[in-house]
């Protein structure tokens, strides 16, 4: 066993992947974004068959320290490939992994995809046979020990073969990383100007017995049309527009201390949007990325201390709300007809704009009074080949508001080029009510004009036709009662006087 050394290179190994067509990187971790060397193990013979295990990282972080014996890293996978040009596939791949060099730094147990077999320190993993691409696989979940430090190492070992290829051979060498930096809880910005630069101050705690002696990271990503601005020489971002940065401060970060920057990060909302997300963590492993090749040209900023507080989340997320609104005005139609009719009438809202709610926003809603004098009967939609009745939730009570959700399934194609989002309710007219008005209300959180919520649905009725009426009288129970009553009468009265005539007779 042996400590970190500064130069070290300390990554968490990626999650499984796929590789198609080329030995291609494995999708990385936070961790593994710092990889800068790798197991320079591939078979050299062009003309041949040949395994790579040069996608697997040189240093990997399993656990923190202060994790102790509750740690459990079940990320470590050995991806192999196929190298390309071979006239042949790989046939029966196999991988047997060595994890004897963890004695004191941790343990493992079986767990990984299920594909891979053993006990004891050592297992065997089946990759099958491959052409041209490679295959990705943990053969064991790894947990960790008390007693152990920031720094402290051990080796796994493993060797890849095939029915017709070399053997080849690579070394991970498994860091014990630490201390585990905590972050707030999850706030909420509103108010935020597109377009102005808006403050972001991070803050960190670190709650172990360990200090962060090699300073510590800052990685901040952005979501929702928001970007960082690029002010601060110590902080590197990807890309001119940048939606991630990552920030390096010498401070050693006390045991027992907790920290925020000393000026604010600033980002800034784009034109038309709603809201956004920033979300931001803490590494005591201060390095860059590769990718973040866009270096600050201000003043650097630094960490100074701040009051403690519970700072028990892996990330600091700020969901941010911004100035624009989506403002919804009802869309209305008249229930017109005769009394007895069922029509169609189109209800909805329309988004005015100028911002748009789309993704995972709350869409909103509308409610739906119908006028006195009539009965909603259905709200129809079609959903993956059904034919659903209720679009809209139903009330509980006579005369409450049908509520529409506009996340709903009826509502999830309905929108229209105008911004307009409406469904059909089929509304039945049962009596003439002088004056009668329902009414279309809508909502959604980023909507701050309430004066043009509210819309009224007027009711035009017609007496029914005379023939209808007739119908409608003549069918009625009363009449039918009345007209058997009649009919037994009469046949009883026939009856009466055929028996006086035969008795007569």
């Amino acid at each position: 066993m042996r400590g970190a050394a500064p130069g070290d290179i300390v990554l968490r190994m990626p999650p499984r992947i796929r590789i198609t067509g080329r030995a291609a990187a494995p999708v990385m971790s936070l961790a593994a974004l710092l990889a800068a060397a790798l197991v320079p193990a591939v078979a050299t013979a062009s003309d041949k068959v040949a395994l790579s295990l040069e996608d697997v990282p040189r240093t990997v972080v399993m656990y923190n320290a202060d994790e102790g014996a509750e740690a459990s890293f079940k990320d470590f996978q050995v991806p192999v490939a196929v190298v390309p040009g071979n006239k042949e596939p790989a046939r029966d791949i196999k991988v047997v992994v060595d994890a004897s060099g963890l004695r004191g730094v941790g343990r493992v147990v079986e767990g990984g995809y299920g594909n891979c077999t053993g006990s004891g320190w050592v297992y065997t993993c089946e990759y099958g046979t491959l052409r041209n691409d490679g295959e990705s696989n943990a053969p064991f979940d790894i947990l960790g020990v008390d007693g152990v430090k920031p720094g402290d190492s051990g080796t796994i070992t493993y060797t890849a073969s095939a029915d017709n290829a070399e053997p080849v051979r690579g070394t991970t060498r498994m860091v014990v990383g630490g201390p585990t930096l905590g972050a707030p809880d999850e706030v909420k910005v509103s108010g935020v100007e597109p377009g102005q630069p808006a403050p972001l101050t991070p803050e960190f705690a670190n709650h172990t017995e360990f200090a962060a002696d090699r300073g510590v990271a800052l990685h901040i990503g952005t979501t929702g049309g928001l970007t960082l601005e690029a002010r601060h020489s110590n902080c590197s971002y990807a890309g001119t527009s940048p939606t991630s940065a990552w920030c390096v401060f010498p401070t050693k970060a006390a045991a027992g201390a907790a920290y925020r920057t000393s000026s604010p990060l600033t980002y800034v909302a784009a034109d038309k949007e709603l809201n956004g997300t920033l979300s931001y963590s803490w590494s005591a492993a201060p390095e860059t990325p590769s990718d973040h090749t866009v270096h600050g040209t201000g003043a650097p900023i630094t960490l100074v201390g701040t009051a403690g507080g519970d700072f028990g989340n892996v990330n600091g997320v700020v969901q941010v709300d911004t100035t624009v609104q989506a403002d919804y005005r009802p869309v209305a139609g008249t229930v017109r007809g005769h009394v007895g009719d069922t029509v169609e009438v189109r209800l909805g809202v329309r988004d005015l704009g100028p911002g748009r709610l789309r993704g995972d926003e709350v869409k909103g809603r509308f409610e739906v009074v119908p006028p006195e004098g009539t009965t909603v009967t259905s709200i129809p939609y079609a959903f993956e080949d059904s034919d659903i009745k209720w679009g809209c939730e139903q009330p509980e009570k006579p005369g409450g508001a049908f509520v529409c959700d506009l996340g709903g399934e009826a509502f999830s194609w309905s929108r229209e080029d105008d911004g307009t989002t409406a469904i059909v309710f089929h509304v039945r007219i049962d009596r003439q009510v002088a004056g009668a008005q329902g009414t279309v209300r809508t909502y959604n959180p980023y909507d701050r004009t309430p004066g043009n919520d509210t819309a009224v649905i007027p009711l035009e009725a017609s007496p029914a036709p005379p023939l209808r009426s007739f119908f409608r009288s003549f069918f009625r129970p009363a009449t039918w009662a009345a007209i058997a009553v009649g009919a037994v009468a009469a046949v009883v009265l026939v009856a009466v006087y055929r028996r006086r005539r035969r008795r007569a007779g």
